[in-house]
């Protein structure tokens, strides 16, 4: 079976030869060069420059020459095998037979996702080594792959987010058809497959358009990384449609299962209908016999984008990133306070208890970390499963200093009861690589601008000038601790080391993970297929978190102690516990939780 995503721009393969289109609304004029030579290119009505000849075939490298001069990649590559700057390579897409015809998906319900950097994942760094690990992480409970941005970035290592050729998946893993194996073989394990993909903005480097399609962006929203893109200004009826474009691309010919949607936040859109509205629509309208799965990153906590519609399904996106309750819970177990944790760092414990039970901690309050700001919408109406819940992600690791997972953080019986609630809360759970056997490797902020020692140097200096007004880093010694991002060593002490996952201590978290996942499977899964009828939860000053949350004809009840003091626990006739980490009770009505224990019990609704 062959798939492929036809679409406006870029070179596709046809019966007459390959079409090339171009939009550069700002060029005067564009030619396609093949090997050496220039190819005159027939202008259209709207900036389109397109050319259909038969004297190329896939696996041709061809770019654009503008005005004369610059010769460029096209914006809507497929495979960019000489990086960045280089040429495009012509791909034709129905030349990969797929295996996986009856592949539908699974309900959203079911996904535990497990996010994963392709090149520091597996000791090759390629969509083939991961595809080995497949089988693992199926027999480990985890039901998704998610693969951090693959958009052609420049050099050979990055986290992904630099991407500035959004349609080519990036060459340092492997070809186009590697990444469709790793995809095809996930779907014959039952496993989804996930792509986080970048809509707001471009890299630093490779970033063309400015070149010939200035329209493409825009200076009345900026963002911080320049000027915003256009999509409700003048032209951006095509700028709009490159990113609809973009997302059906990754879905259909890809067979992607979902995709996750960076910092939408920093999407500016004065226009209707909202591009957070018509993305969704679009996908929906064309993908509507496979189970298709939209997640938004969105530090503005806006429970407009997740409407659920009559029966529980969602109306555009199916859920977000759950940043409150990963903050709350790093708060309270760290007791770290600086930077965006000053918003939670207050009332950890009551903060948690509002994220686990409402989806978002902040709901219209104001924030602490940037005065003036009022973050949020009431979130209490919506599922447990329209958010993505995690104790740990490449941001919240890699973002620090120095990469430390939370592991190397607290003490191992904190980390337990965390990753039990985490895991068996109702919440759609997501793992960090290494994650299940609290990975000694830290993950730490790479780049590789080898090529380019200017920019090199601006990025090595910024990342330290991130942190000078952390109490740590305010000496300028301790600021140049901060490890190198534009070194090598950098990558590769972020890279996985599996062996570890046999020996002590990482055997025993490992065993337990995969224990937690399967009672999650066996207890939870059929709670959150049944009417969610709403929660409520409770924090006291001595450190008792409760939170119920109540499905058709049975309630999921949480208890924990975060205090000093041990304290006691009224059960119901009515209850089950389905984990603990205290000693059983002796009497049925009656329990007791020491500080850092808890448990989780199933009850009969009244």
């Amino acid at each position: 079976m062959q798939r492929i995503h036809t679409m406006p721009f870029g070179a596709e393969v046809t019966a007459e030869g390959v079409r090339f289109s171009l939009w550069a609304p700002t060029a005067r004029d564009a030619r396609l060069v093949v090997d050496g030579t220039d190819h005159a290119m027939e202008l259209h009505e709207g900036g389109w420059f397109r050319l259909t000849t038969p004297m190329i075939d896939a696996g041709k490298r061809y770019g654009y020459r503008i005005n004369g001069n610059l010769v460029v990649p096209d914006p809507a590559s497929r495979f960019q095998p000489d990086d960045v700057h280089g040429l495009s390579s012509v791909i034709d897409p129905r030349s990969f037979e797929w295996s996986d015809r009856s592949w539908k998906g699974r309900p959203w319900e079911e996904t535990i996702l497990y996010e994963v950097h392709v090149g520091t994942a597996t000791p090759e760094g390629t969509y083939t080594g991961l595809m080995k690990k497949l089988d693992y992480l199926r027999d480990l409970g985890v039901t998704a792959i998610e693969l951090m941005p693959l958009a052609e970035f420049p050099g050979r290592r990055n986290w992904g987010y630099d991407g500035v050729l959004p349609f080519a998946p990036d060459a340092s893993y492997g070809s186009p058809d590697d990444l469709k194996r790793l995809i095809d073989h996930a779907h014959s394990l039952d496993l989804m497959m996930f792509l986080d993909v970048v809509y707001n903005h471009f890299g630093p480097s490779g970033n063309y358009l400015h070149s010939y399609a200035k329209s493409f962006f825009t200076e009345r929203h900026p963002t911080p990384w320049g000027a915003g893109i256009n999509i409700d200004g003048e032209g951006s009826r095509i700028v709009r449609d490159f990113f609809i474009h973009n997302a059906l691309y990754w879905l259909e010919e890809y067979h992607f299962d979902g995709l996750r949607f960076d910092a939408v936040h920093a999407i500016v859109d004065d226009s209707k209908p909202h591009f957070l509205e018509e993305l969704p629509t679009r996908i929906r309208e064309s993908i509507p016999d496979r189970q298709v799965h939209l997640v938004l990153e969105n530090e503005a906590n806006q429970a407009r984008w997740l409407e659920r519609k009559d029966g529980g399904r969602p109306r555009l996106h199916t859920a977000q990133w759950a940043d409150d309750v990963h903050n709350s819970w790093h708060s309270l177990l760290t007791g770290e306070n600086e930077g965006y944790y000053e918003d939670y760092a207050d009332r950890p414990l009551e903060r948690l208890g509002r994220a686990l039970a409402e989806g978002f901690a902040y709901q219209g309050d104001p924030s602490a970390h940037k005065p003036g700001i009022i973050r949020g919408e009431p979130s209490a109406h919506l599922p447990p499963t329209a958010f993505v819940s995690f104790l740990q992600n490449h941001d919240q690791v890699g973002n620090r200093a120095f990469g430390e997972r939370l592991s190397h953080l607290i003490t191992s019986d904190r980390l337990a009861l965390a990753r039990a609630i985490f895991l068996l809360s109702p919440q759609i759970p997501m793992l960090f690589m290494g994650e299940e056997w609290s990975a000694s490797s830290p993950f730490q902020f790479f780049v590789d601008f080898e090529t380019e020692p200017d920019l090199a140097k601006a990025v090595r200096e910024g990342r330290r000038s991130e942190f000078k007004h952390f109490k740590a880093f305010a000496d300028a010694d301790m600021a140049q601790r901060i490890p190198d991002p534009t070194e090598r060593s950098t990558f590769e002490r972020s890279k996985i080391d599996w062996a570890e996952k046999e020996r002590s201590p990482h055997q025993g978290v490992l065993s337990e993970t995969r224990r937690l996942l399967k009672l999650r499977r066996d207890e939870i899964l059929p709670l959150l297929s049944r009417e969610y009828q709403g929660s409520h939860y409770a924090a006291s000053q001595e450190g008792i978190l409760e939170v119920i949350w109540s499905f058709f004809e049975e309630n999921l009840r949480l208890v924990a102690n975060v205090g000093n003091q041990s304290a006691s626990i009224d059960l119901s006739n009515k209850s089950r516990v389905i984990w603990t980490n205290a000693s059983l009770p002796s009497e049925r009505d009656h329990f007791s939780l020491e500080p850092w224990e808890g448990l989780i019990l199933k009850e009969a609704s009244a």
